[in-house]
């Protein structure tokens, strides 16, 4: 459970830092090219600790699928709330393609 919401944290920060400067488009480049340097430092303080620890537990593929499940939803998440885009139900297709990803990836 560590692992999930270190990277559930790190998520966050790196969705910030790749997309959060979309809201501000008339900021010159260079500005948003520094803040989100220094939100992606933030983002490699809990996604370190979370491969290391995560690593004790699970294969080095299963970590890449949880990251990327919880990338989607915090992703999802993210283009509601703050950039206000809209739902759509290809978006409810692909999450539920990456569910069977994960299926696959933890069956033995």
């Amino acid at each position: 459970m560590k692992t999930v919401m270190l990277l559930t944290v790190s998520n966050v920060f790196m969705t910030f830092a790749w997309y959060g400067h979309l809201r501000y488009k008339d900021s010159s480049l260079w500005k948003v090219i520094v803040v989100s340097w220094l939100i992606a430092f933030a983002e490699y303080c809990f996604q370190v600790p979370a491969n290391r620890i995560g690593h004790y537990q699970f294969s080095a593929a299963q970590l890449k699928i949880i990251q990327e499940v919880i990338t989607l939803v915090v992703f999802a998440v993210f283009s509601l709330l703050y950039l206000k885009e809209e739902f759509r139900w290809n978006y409810l297709i692909s999450f539920a393609m990456m569910a069977g990803a994960v299926f696959f990836m933890f069956r033995d």
